[in-house]
């Protein structure tokens, strides 16, 4: 089966350092396309920058095929629909949907309501031509990873496909992570054998969603099992923090890697490319499951290194050239897949 695979950056990732000046809107298209390597922008930007983003997407014949944005449940369900409205008339097939794990009302969201607002949004993505997929991701209602096959029954229930943004260096990190499988509790499952987080597991988590056809769309950032903290960067406050469940501490938490080895200085800890092998197995198994399956809902693969305080704040490392070292990274391997020697 010749299968198509779309790889691209979000914006967040078009920089150096959080240090420098960002860089103007034509710029960042301008890097994005010399690259050679990526073959959209991903971004869903405030309505009234959608003609900039446009212009620059048809100045440099760099499609915007993907976007996204997070939303809170009580309040930001027209929102959600707007921006799947957005997305589709700049050309985006997929919208990222991060929903947070609080309800406006400051209480948990329950599973019932995620599928809800997923099946509103799904009506409306459908008709429009820009399908809501719903992001595994901390601060989110998915960081409690148990809840998301839960919820695809739900919404498979009343008919419709459940569409999914697989970013697995959320889940990689848990990995012999005993501080961060404190949220939700998530460790008497890992304990248990419920929940596998070992991508060379069988029956692990991120390839029972992958052989369920639940992944559309994949953010690409690397992170390693009981990823270092990020000490360079730090929450502005504890009442700053996304959700309530966040641990009470405000050094970044710490779900990136460096892709490529730092030169010295760059980092904040030591650098084992071997240690990147759990991360890049998921992508391989995505990809093998792509290229072998006519019903492979997957369409795209963004990179999203990013400089926020839990990611790559603080690095000195150029954030844009790991985002690079990746997307060819995944090309050579989708190669490697497709095209065996």
């Amino acid at each position: 089966v010749t299968r198509e695979l779309k790889v691209g950056i979000t914006e967040g990732g078009i920089l150096h350092t959080d240090a420098e000046p960002a860089f103007n809107l034509d710029t960042k298209f301008r890097m994005v396309k010399e690259t050679g390597v990526y073959d959209y922008f991903d971004k869903t930007p405030p309505a009234n920058q959608a003609n900039e983003y446009r212009s620059c997407s048809e100045k440099y014949e760099l499609p915007i095929l993907a976007g996204g944005w997070f939303y809170t449940l009580g309040r930001d369900e027209s929102l959600l629909e707007d921006n799947l409205r957005l997305g589709a008339s700049l050309g985006s097939h997929v919208h990222n949907t991060q929903i947070m794990m609080d309800h406006a009302d400051g209480r948990l969201v329950t599973n019932d309501e995620v599928a809800e607002a997923y099946l509103r949004a799904y009506e409306v993505g459908e008709k429009v031509g820009c399908i809501p997929a719903f992001e595994v991701h901390v601060n989110m209602w998915s960081e409690d990873f148990r809840r998301i096959t839960e919820v695809a029954n739900l919404v498979e229930s009343k008919g419709a496909p459940y569409h999914m943004t697989l970013d697995h260096s959320h889940v990689i990190f848990k990995i012999d992570n005993p501080r961060e499988q404190e949220v939700f509790n998530i460790r008497e499952s890992i304990e248990s054998g419920d929940l596998i987080l070992d991508p060379f597991i069988d029956g692990n988590v991120c390839n029972k969603w992958i052989e369920r056809g639940l992944v559309t769309h994949c953010h690409a950032r690397a992170s390693i099992p009981n990823n270092p903290r990020n000490k360079w960067a730090h929450h502005a406050s504890l009442d700053s923090f996304a959700s309530s469940l966040h641990p009470k501490d405000t050094m970044g938490r710490g779900i990136q890697y460096p892709f490529i080895r730092p030169k010295a200085g760059e980092w904040h800890s030591e650098w084992n490319e071997e240690k990147l092998e759990p991360w890049k197995e998921v992508i391989r198994l995505l990809l093998t499951f792509h290229a072998s399956r006519e019903d492979s809902p997957l369409q795209s693969i963004s990179t999203e290194f990013i400089p926020n305080p839990d990611y790559g704040g603080g690095a000195k490392y150029s954030i844009f050239e790991h985002s690079v070292a990746c997307a060819q990274w995944i090309r050579e391997t989708w190669s490697g897949i497709t095209s065996p020697l």
